[in-house]
C-alpha cells in the first residue's frame, strides 16, 4: 500500500512564528546561491540558462512540498551533466524531457512500492568512483567557456573534448581565462565564516560581471551566446513534450540511468542533511516526490531533478527547519527570475565556468586516489574501473559494470570466509569442536563443521567432503550451527552428497542447523530424504546417532 506522507504535513502541526523567520531567512540564502549553479548546470547539460532555473523553481517547490526530508533542497545537479549533454546530443531536447519523465515514472514507483532502503546495497567504491568521474566530467564541459576557446560544438566524449582542447589551446582568450582564474582563485580563497552569510560564487559573479563590463572585457556573456532573453521575466507555459512512440524504447536505458542516479544523489544528500541535523529521513517518500518532480518538470521544459548536497548544506548551515525553507528558496528565485532577469545576459560565461569547476572539485572524492594503494585489491580495481568508464564512456555502463565487479568480490569475499573442516584437524585442547564438546568420535565415522555462508560461490566446499570419503568411512556428521545461510546450489551438492552415501549404503547425519539453513532444506524435502532422525539439534547427539547407525 502507498504511504505518501510528506514531511512538511508532519512539520506543520508544531510550526511557529520563530521556525518561519529562520525557514525565510536560510531558503532567501540558499535561492540565491542556486541561481549561478542553476544558470551553470543549465548550459553545462547542453540546453539554456532558462532550463536550469525552470528546473530549479519547480523541482525545488515540489522536492521540498512533497519530500521525506526536513530540510532537502532539490534542482539541478552537475551529477547530471555529462549525461543529460549526451542524452540531448544523441536523441535532441524534446526526447530528453519524455527521458525525464519516464524516469520520475520509475522513482515514484521505487518509492511506492518501499524499495528506498535498496540504494545502501551500492558499494562505496562504486559510488565514489563515479562521482570522482562526474566531476571530471563537468570540468570537461567548461573549459570551453573558462578559457575562451573558439569551439563550435563540444563532442559528446570526453576523449573527442581532449582533442579538441589541444587543437583550439592556441586560440585561447587571454581575458576569459584571467577573469575565470581570478574568479575561481577568489571562491577557493573566500574565507568560510564570511561564506555563511555571503557565498564566494555569488560574490565572483557579481564583481566578475561588474568587472567585465566596466573595463569592457571582450569576454562572452550569456546574452552573446543564448540571445538578450535567455531567461525570460516568467515562467513557461504548461505544455507536453513532443515525442515518438518509436523512440520510447531507445530511451529506456538513459531513463533508467536518470532515475538511478538521482535515486543515489537524493538519499546520499538526505542522509548527509540527517546528520547535520539529528534527524531521520523517509527514504521511500523522498524518491516519490523525487518522482512526481521529475514528471512535472519536463512539463515547463526543465531537465533532470534531484537533492543535491552542497545546497542542502548550505540551507541547513543558515538555520533551516523544516521544509518551509525549500519552498521559500524555489519562490527566492522565481521572484528574481520575475524582478532581474534580464540582467543575467552581462554574466561572463568564464565566471560561471570558474564557480562549476570550483563545485566540480569540491564534489570530487580526491583523497580515495591518494589511499588506493592501502585498499584492497578488489575495491581499488572497482573503483578504479568505475570512475574511468564514467569519464571515457557513460555512466550508465559506470554503474552497471561496477556493480557488477562489486556483486563479484562480494562472493569471492563470502567464499573465501566459508569453511569446511574435520573434526580432527580443529579441535581444541579441551576436546571442544567450534563451541560445543565433541565427544569421541566413533571409528567409521567422519565429522566436519561447516562454518560462513553456504552459497554457490562456496558450495564447491563441499564437494571434498565427497572426495576424502575413505572405504571405511560409514557415516558422515555435517555439523552445521555456524552457517549463517544456504542456497539451492549448496543443497542440491548435499542432496549429492546424500545420495552418493545412500548408494554405497552409507548414512549422513545433519547438526545443529540454523533456521534459514534448515527452513530451505525441509522445503525442497531433504530433510524428508535425510531421515528425521538423522537431523539432530546439536553434535552430541549427532555423534550418538552415528554409533547407533554404526552398530547396526
Amino acid at each position: 500500500m502507498i504511504r505518501f506522507r510528506p514531511r512538511l504535513a508532519q512539520c506543520a502541526a508544531s510550526y511557529d512564528p520563530a521556525q518561519f523567520r529562520a525557514d525565510l531567512l536560510a531558503g532567501v540564502t540558499v535561492g540565491v546561491v542556486a541561481l549561478p549553479l542553476a544558470i551553470g548546470f543549465g548550459i553545462a547539460s547542453g540546453a539554456s540558462p532558462a532550463t536550469g532555473v525552470y528546473t530549479a523553481i519547480i523541482g525545488g517547490l515540489l522536492v521540498s512540498a512533497l519530500g521525506g526530508s526536513r530540510v532537502q533542497i532539490g534542482g539541478p545537479a552537475g551529477a547530471f551533466v555529462g549525461l543529460v549533454y549526451a542524452t540531448i546530443v544523441r536523441y535532441g531536447l524534446p526526447d530528453l524531457l519524455v527521458c525525464t519523465m519516464m524516469a520520475g515514472g520509475l522513482l515514484f514507483l521505487l518509492g511506492a512500492l518501499r524499495l528506498g532502503s535498496l540504494i545502501k546495497f551500492i558499494p562505496h567504491p562504486v559510488t565514489t568512483g563515479f562521482t570522482c568521474g562526474i566531476a571530471i566530467t563537468i570540468i570537461s564541459t567548461q573549459v570551453k567557456d573558462f578559457l575562451g576557446l573558439p569551439i563550435p560544438a563540444l563532442p559528446a566524449s570526453f576523449a573527442g573534448k581532449l582533442l579538441a582542447f589541444g587543437r583550439h589551446l592556441p586560440q585561447t582568450s587571454a581575458a576569459d581565462a584571467l577573469l575565470g582564474l581570478a574568479c575561481a582563485a577568489a571562491i577557493k580563497l573566500w574565507p568560510k565564516r564570511w561564506g555563511r552569510r555571503v557565498p564566494g560564487s555569488i560574490v565572483v559573479v557579481v564583481f566578475g560581471t561588474l568587472a567585465a563590463r566596466m573595463l569592457r572585457l571582450p569576454v562572452a556573456t550569456i546574452g552573446a551566446r543564448f540571445g538578450p532573453g535567455a531567461i525570460p521575466r516568467a515562467l513557461p507555459a504548461l505544455h507536453w513534450p513532443a515525442f515518438s512512440w518509436a523512440h520510447l524504447g531507445d530511451l529506456a536505458h538513459p531513463a533508467v540511468a536518470i532515475a538511478l542516479l538521482a535515486a543515489i544523489e537524493s538519499l546520499l544528500s538526505a542522509v548527509v542533511s540527517d546528520g547535520m541535523i539529528d534527524d531521520r529521513h523517509d527514504s521511500n517518500q523522498e524518491l516519490m516526490a523525487q518522482g512526481v518532480a521529475n514528471v512535472v518538470s519536463p512539463l515547463f521544459g526543465g531537465i533532470p531533478v534531484t537533492g543535491v548536497i552542497a545546497r542542502t548544506a548550505t540551507n541547513v548551515r543558515s538555520g533551516a527547519t523544516s521544509p518551509v525553507a525549500g519552498i521559500v528558496h524555489a519562490l527566492t528565485l522565481l521572484a528574481i527570475v520575475l524582478a532581474a532577469a534580464p540582467l543575467a545576459q552581462y554574466v561572463p560565461l568564464t565566471v560561471l565556468g570558474a564557480v562549476l569547476i570550483v563545485v566540480s572539485i569540491n564534489m570530487g572524492e580526491w583523497d580515495e586516489f591518494l589511499i588506493l594503494h592501502r585498499q584492497p585489491k578488489g575495491d581499488a580495481a572497482v573503483f578504479l574501473v568505475t570512475f574511468v568508464l564514467t569519464v571515457f564512456f557513460d555512466l550508465t555502463l559506470a554503474v552497471e559494470v561496477g556493480m557488477l565487479l562489486a556483486a563479484f568480490l562480494f562472493i569471492k569475499r563470502i567464499s573465501d570466509a566459508t569453511e569446511v573442516g574435520e573434526l580432527d584437524k580443529i579441535v581444541d585442547a579441551s576436546g571442544a569442536f567450534g563451541h560445543e564438546p565433541a565427544g569421541d568420535v566413533p571409528a567409521g565415522a567422519l565429522v566436519y563443521r561447516v562454518f560462513g555462508a553456504l552459497l554457490f560461490g562456496a558450495a564447491d566446499k563441499l564437494d571434498a567432503v565427497i572426495r576424502r570419503m575413505g572405504s571405511d568411512s560409514r557415516v558422515v556428521v555435517l555439523h552445521l550451527s555456524a552457517v549463517v545461510a544456504m542456497d539451492r546450489t549448496a543443497l542440491g551438492i548435499l542432496d549429492t552428497l546424500h545420495e552418493k552415501l545412500e548408494r554405497h549404503g552409507r548414512h549422513l547425519v545433519l547438526s545443529g542447523s540454523h533456521a534459514q539453513p534448515h527452513a530451505l532444506m525441509a522445503k525442497a524435502g531433504f530433510l524428508d530424504r535425510v531421515g528425521p532422525e538423522n537431523v539432530c539439534p546439536d553434535l552430541p547427539r549427532a555423534l550418538e546417532r552415528a554409533r547407533v547407525l554404526l552398530r547396526r
